[in-house]
């Protein structure tokens, strides 16, 4: 049954009791907490998002180290440039998720029932990215916890440690915008899985996660030292043990604000325009 004053696929006409604000924040939580409880169902799926960082950490502290050490300024220890590196590679993939859910609800006729609900439209994009906010917040917390077992350690102080999950959360939850875009436009769970790879390969590793930008081509030194991903490690391992934090802090948030400042838009957009 609707909600007074609305009808089913609308949404609710606000009144001085009830502002749209609010209400929308209301069914973002509502959408929320049912994406987290169809994930706390599924404990796999936060094994198997960690499985992938966590051999990337053991391949390149253990079988790498030795040889990109040698590019590192004197003093630093391979293993620390690498974890805050891993924490927005683990994050980049973990965003492309969101695509892949939002795939499988529409595939699933989960979408069409929200539409057919008297639900706030943003509410339900808002819904997933944040419970996938959630979700990144865990795996950067598991993720750090592996770094120290490896030989990381946070060096720049704990509110800078608080700074660097700030950063890397932020991230995520701007790149699960543009993931939640791809998976409104394309077909199939797979597909989106697909296209996700496809965007985040060259982009994570054209950048600073594992190696300098100096140690790579000139011309590709360009790409790389402009990306929002280059920005962003940057950002989070000046923060977690030390270095410049005001120059790529302030590039990585003009970028990410300037993702959701798109990508929020183009989401309900094309949200609205599905049939």
């Amino acid at each position: 049954m609707s909600a007074p004053g609305t009808t089913a696929g609308s949404a609710p006409a606000t009144s001085p009791h009830r502002p749209e604000l609010w209400w929308t924040v209301q069914n973002a939580a509502v959408v929320t907490g049912r994406n987290m409880r169809h994930f706390l169902r599924q404990p796999q799926l936060l094994v198997f998002s960690t499985i992938q960082p966590i051999m990337f950490v053991l391949l390149f502290v253990y079988v790498f180290s030795g040889a990109i050490e040698k590019s590192l300024p004197a003093g630093l220890e391979y293993v620390d440039y690498l974890i805050p590196g891993i924490l927005i590679q683990a994050t980049s993939f973990r965003a492309s998720q969101t695509a892949v859910g939002l795939a499988e609800d529409l595939d699933r006729g989960v979408v069409d029932r929200f539409r057919s609900m008297p639900v706030a439209r943003s509410a339900v994009l808002l819904g997933r990215t944040l419970a996938d906010l959630v979700r990144t917040l865990l795996v950067t917390l598991l993720m750090i916890g592996v770094g120290y077992l490896v030989g990381f350690n946070f060096s720049a102080g704990f509110l800078d440690a608080l700074g660097t999950i700030a950063v890397v959360c932020f991230f995520g939850f701007a790149m699960s915008w543009i993931f939640a875009f791809v998976g409104l436009v394309v077909k199939g769970a797979e597909t989106a899985q697909s296209a996700g790879f496809v965007m985040l390969f060259p982009l994570v590793f054209a950048s600073s996660i594992f190696v300098p930008v100096a140690t790579m081509p000139s011309w590709l030194q360009a790409f790389a030292d402009h990306s929002p991903i280059t920005y962003t490690v940057n950002a989070s391992r000046a923060l977690a043990i030390g270095g410049e934090v005001a120059e790529p802090l302030l590039y990585t948030c003009l970028w990410l604000g300037g993702i959701l400042a798109v990508f929020v838009p183009l989401c309900v957009w094309r949200y609205r325009k599905m049939s």
